[in-house]
């Protein structure tokens, strides 16, 4: 069994750290020797102390101060901490009965009064028949226990800190504050090897090292703590002119099993490490005074306290000087990975595990399964996805360990049953990333020994055994490659329980470099320009488990792969295939671990091949918003719950009843043609010029109703362009302008200068809908106009006489079709003819049908009239919807829902899409 020291802060060591089955042991004698003791305060109080601080391992009296003088911040008035253990905690001691709350008040009175050096966590107070301990530092739901005396035995980890056994929340907050402190620490030490001109490849390998020193310190890795802040005080010059010549004997002897018999004791007493870490031979650093403080500070930080997946992140920044500048604004939180892999298979093995709580049988076979998982990560950075996959399943098998030995399944000691990792069903050669860069993965690979060393602790305090932590298992699942390009079995070999997941780089279709576009086309085996390069990653999932009979996968990806034309050719092979998708979040802020990205809009979609377990869809109310499960029949590819269709792009509505779309007229003129609001008056001054100007809407003109015009000079004669000063001067410099383009097509436009060069110009009434509206607004804005209103490229056009056009455009069912299929600008929509408009399922409508329509959206255009001093975008703001506008929409609504066939009143975006996607399948047969 392992034993480590206990040690006050600055690292004297005046305790050793005792197991949780030794702690059980030492508490139950205390509370026979204490249990039948009146209890009266002044009389005992100093020997119930020192006997229940002996229980913890803390023998030696000055480990702790006995009536230490202090002030009452309340009243200025001097009192007495019972006990003090500087840097852990205050006890305050009462007479049997007492209040122990108002005890408590009393110890933070105090607490306020403490030094720096001397301040706490945790307030013990006692009556000698009842504790009750407050965790300052915990959130309030969680940071009070209390027991009895008898209980003391049962809840012995209650006071754990007392011998130095670590409180580990994993995910909290404090863990998140923890390794953002411990990145800003490793960031300073940088800046320093940085400055001196260390290269920067034995610069990532040094601080590795040094951030396992660190941890190791505090987390008993050693026989003892502080031992590597003991080598630097005593072993090195304050000047640090020898610092680094003697952390390079010191790495070099952890890495030596066998090693010489005359070693100094300062290094003879350092264990053998292995595990790779030490292995390399890289290049001694020259340090300096400054370098051996700014250590010396780092190693008074408590490092068992970080997470490993949040601090990985944020340590893979350190390099970056920009980066460095606002460490901690962003990284990959806890939450958000395990929105991926609870849902894929995390939460079915707990699921299993809560049936099987009282059968020592089906919880041994559940061993055997967690046995078989294996977690590959082909884009795993810093390795946080696989860290946290690691550490969940390694909390369910002592969670299955601890209800077995509850349940009495063991016989003889069940602490030598779990003395070696081979006897640990899950290990850190069943997972396995790949990454680009040789720095994330050398992170990763140490990342990985921190949690493992963190879930030994965690199984040392709760069965009073775990297997040693030295020497380290090498890491070597961990590969340096392009994903896109290596065989994924060379790292992982298929099986059924193989679990894939990881977040591949955000990358957009428009933003891929020439690498990048070959990366997805080895993939694919043809080129993918139209896809985001996240796509990849499903067709090589998809491609290593061709052979294997189970396994899953799910990634986090951008959630453009879920909209518009490029989604059948993504999922439509993955369906084709035999993959359903067995979960799915729809789009949330996703926060990158780059400290200087925005948060991306993301999805998450999960995949099986033949099992029976019912989808489960994940839905926001907000971007930042916490999702909602929803229980449905089948996920489809636009992450909706709708049948397995495809929408492909159209040149023709689907629908016989709707007219057709298309873009407006596009200049290309150099701003020639068009007429700007302080160009109105002269140009309109010239009685020739003004027969030719019209009104010109674009998006913007659309919905922030703003006034432009353009010269549209389709039947202009030429006499007319030659008299007029104004027309003359424009279409020459329109002309010159075509002229010296560099395409070939614009500059054959030159030789018609006075003309758009694309004119697509309605004939009668038309609509004006903008290519992309708010994700905010209920309805997407759209005006008709007169035939004399020349349309921009920026919007599309659609004839309508009759208003039918606008009703349909300004219905619910639409926006639920271009929320849905349309593709996004960021979070926008954007409307398109042929994804969107020439998709949308409308079945022929009857004459009636058509009236109504028409007339319910006169009812929209007369609710607006209402403030005719409003542009769209106040008619149609999130939070400025007037009730006559809500209402005459709500009618509208109705009407265009009975065309779509709606049988029942529809409330929710998805009732409208489980209509929608059903006359689809119907109209595409």
């Amino acid at each position: 069994m392992r034993k480590a020291a206990w040690c006050q802060p600055g690292g004297r060591v005046v305790a050793r750290v005792i197991s949780g089955a030794e702690l059980r042991k030492n508490t139950a004698k205390f509370v026979r020797e204490w249990k039948d003791e009146p209890g009266e305060e002044r009389q005992k109080a100093q020997s119930y102390v020192r006997d229940l601080l002996a229980a913890y391992g803390i023998t030696e009296t000055k480990a702790a101060q006995y009536e230490k003088r202090a002030k009452r911040t309340s009243t200025g008035n001097q009192g007495y901490i019972d006990a003090l253990i500087p840097g852990v905690c205050v006890i305050e001691m009462k007479s049997a009965g007492e209040d122990l709350v108002a005890a408590e008040k009393q110890a933070l009175d105090y607490v306020d009064d403490l030094s720096d050096e001397e301040d706490v966590r945790y307030v013990i107070t006692c009556d000698f028949k009842n504790f009750r301990v407050l965790d300052m530092f915990a959130p309030d739901d969680v940071a009070t226990s209390t027991f009895t005396l008898e209980q003391l035995p049962a809840n012995y980890d209650k006071l754990g800190f007392l011998a130095g056994h670590k409180q580990r929340s994993f995910g909290s907050r404090e863990q998140e504050q923890a390794s953002v402190k411990a990145a800003r620490v490793m960031a300073s030490l940088y800046e320093e090897l940085e400055a001196s001109g260390y290269p920067d490849h034995d610069a990532s390998i040094f601080l590795v090292r040094i951030l396992f020193c660190l941890y190791a310190d505090d987390a008993d890795v050693w026989d003892e703590r502080d031992l590597f802040q003991q080598f630097i005080e005593t072993q090195t010059r304050e000047d640090g002119s020898d610092l680094g010549a003697q952390l390079a004997w010191l790495f070099q002897v952890l890495n030596q099993d066998r090693r010489q018999s005359n070693l100094p004791a300062a290094v003879a007493q350092f264990p053998y490490v292995n595990g790779g870490v030490f292995g390399e031979t890289i290049q001694t650093p020259v340090l300096t005074a400054k370098m051996r403080t700014k250590l010396l500070d780092a190693c008074g930080f408590n490092w068992a306290a970080i997470s490993p997946a949040i601090f990985g992140s944020l340590f893979q920044a350190v390099k970056n000087k920009a980066a460095r500048r606002e460490l901690g604004e962003h990284y990959t939180t806890e939450t958000n990975i395990l929105k991926t892999i609870n849902p894929l298979f995390v939460d079915e093995l707990r699921d299993k595990f809560a049936k099987a709580k009282d059968r020592p049988g089906e919880l041994k076979k559940l061993r055997d399964e967690l046995a078989s998982i294996r977690v590959l990560d082909p884009a795993c950075g810093c390795g946080n996805f696989l860290i946290v996959a690691y550490r969940e399943l390694r909390k369910l098998d002592l969670d299955i360990l601890v209800r077995l030995r509850d349940l009495g399944a063991f016989k003889g000691d069940l602490g030598a049953m779990f003395f070696t990792d081979e006897l640990v069903p899950v290990s850190l050669d069943h997972v396995a990333g790949i990454e680009l860069e040789e720095w994330p993965a050398r992170i990763a690979a140490t990342a990985l020994h921190l949690v493992h060393h963190q879930a030994n602790l965690a199984m040392e305090q709760q069965l009073g055994a775990a297997p040693d932590p030295l020497p380290l298992n090498k890491v070597e699942s961990i590969h340096d490659g392009n994903a896109l390009r290596l065989d994924w079995r060379d790292v992982m070999p298929p099986s059924p329980g193989v679990r894939i997941v990881g977040n591949p780089p955000f990358i957009g279709a428009r933003r891929k470099d020439a690498e990048q576009k070959e990366d997805l086309a080895l993939a694919w085996g043809k080129p993918m320009n139209d896809h985001d390069y996240v796509s990849g990653w499903f067709k090589k999932a998809a491609d290593y488990f061709a052979n294997t009979q189970g396994g899953r996968f799910a990634f986090v990806s951008t959630n453009s792969i879920a909209q518009g034309q490029p989604v059948p050719e993504l999922f439509k092979p993955l369906s084709e295939a035999g993959w359903r998708i067995r979960f799915a979040h729809q789009t949330f802020a996703w926060t990158s671990e780059a400290p200087d990205a925005a948060a991306v809009h993301c999805v998450i979609t999960g995949f099986d091949k033949c099992e029976k377990s019912t989808p489960t869809l994940f839905g926001y109310q907000t971007l930042r918003g916490e999702p909602t499960a929803v229980p449905v029949k089948q996920i489809n590819a636009y992450l909706v719950d709708g049948p397995d269709v495809f929408v492909t792009k159209r040149p023709k509505p689907l629908s016989p009843s709707l007219p057709p779309a298309q873009f407006g007229s596009m200049p290309n003129d150099g701003g020639n043609l068009i007429v700007e609001a302080a160009d109105y008056e002269t140009v309109l001054s010239d009685p020739i010029a003004a027969k030719y100007v019209r009104p010109f809407r674009g998006a913007r003109e659309l919905i922030q109703d703003l006034d432009r015009w353009c010269l549209w000079l389709e039947e202009a004669p030429p006499s007319d362009l030659g008299k007029s000063t104004v027309l003359k001067g424009r279409v020459e410099a329109c002309r010159a302008f075509r002229a010296g383009s560099k395409r070939e097509a614009t500059r054959r436009l030159a030789e018609t200068p006075a003309l758009f060069a694309e004119r697509r110009q309605p004939s009668v009434p038309y609509l004006i809908i903008p290519r992309v509206s708010s994700e905010h607004r209920s309805y997407l804005p759209t005006r008709r106009v007169n035939e004399d209103v020349v349309a921009s490229d920026g919007v599309f056009t659609c004839p309508d006489p009759d208003g039918f056009a606008f009703g349909v455009v300004s219905s619910s069912m639409l926006q639920t079709w271009l929320a849905t299929i349309g593709g996004k600008l960021k979070s926008d929509y954007r409307f398109s003819n042929t994804v969107v408009w020439n998709t949308l399922p409308l079945p022929q409508v009857t004459d009636k049908v058509l009236s109504e329509i028409i007339e319910a959206g006169k009812g929209v255009q007369a609710a607006r009239d209402l403030h005719p001093e409003w542009s769209l975008a106040d008619h149609y703001s999130p939070l400025g919807m007037t009730p006559e506008l809500l209402k005459a929409h709500r009618a509208l609504d109705r009407v265009v829902d009975k065309a779509f066939g709606a049988r029942k009143s529809m409330h929710t975006m998805e009732d409208r899409q489980a209509v929608l996607f059903q006359r689809y399948a119907e109209m595409t047969v």
